[in-house]
């Protein structure tokens, strides 16, 4: 049985086959895998907010899209991946107060998930699969050896992308 690495809320985890690494808990959050097929190599990382410059207090900068993306990209060069050989996976980015109607400011989910797409888009990484919004949380499990990621939908079930 392999390791599993746990990435708790507001951070990311760098894992390498044969590991494979893990998120709880993805309401509004976003879970974004960055993954090397060449290497083995992935990042993941769960993200709350989709910008650091709207928070006066950002002390994290892994709660951020922007800057905890920024830190795993670095971090992900720095074990020799090769970033054209970088691929993504997200979920998550659920609107959990849809009883609130459709006051965009309290989508965070899609917030997020806007954020993640342009700035994987800068960089030019393709996003392979996703399983994003809705108005369900999410767990991931994701397994570098084969590039596939676990969904565990809290009332709809499993799913691998």
């Amino acid at each position: 049985m392999s390791e599993v690495i746990r990435v708790g809320m507001a951070d990311y985890k760098i894992c390498r086959a044969p590991q494979k690494i893990s998120t709880l808990g993805l309401g509004s959050c976003l879970g974004v895998v960055l993954y090397d097929k060449t290497t083995r190599i992935c990042g993941m990382a769960h993200v709350m907010l989709p910008d650091s410059q709207r928070i006066s207090k950002n002390e994290n900068r892994y709660k951020f899209v922007d800057t905890c993306l920024e830190d795993m990209y670095g971090e992900l060069l720095e074990q020799k991946v090769n970033p054209r050989n970088l691929t993504a996976k997200m979920a998550g980015g659920a609107k959990m107060f849809s009883h609130h109607g459709e006051n965009e400011l309290l989508n965070i989910g899609e917030q997020n998930i806007v954020a993640v797409r342009k700035k994987l888009g800068d960089w030019g990484i393709p996003i392979l699969a996703e399983d994003v919004g809705q108005t369900y949380g999410r767990t991931i499990t994701f397994d570098p050896e084969t590039g596939e990621m676990l969904i565990r939908a809290v009332g709809i079930g499993d799913s691998i992308i």
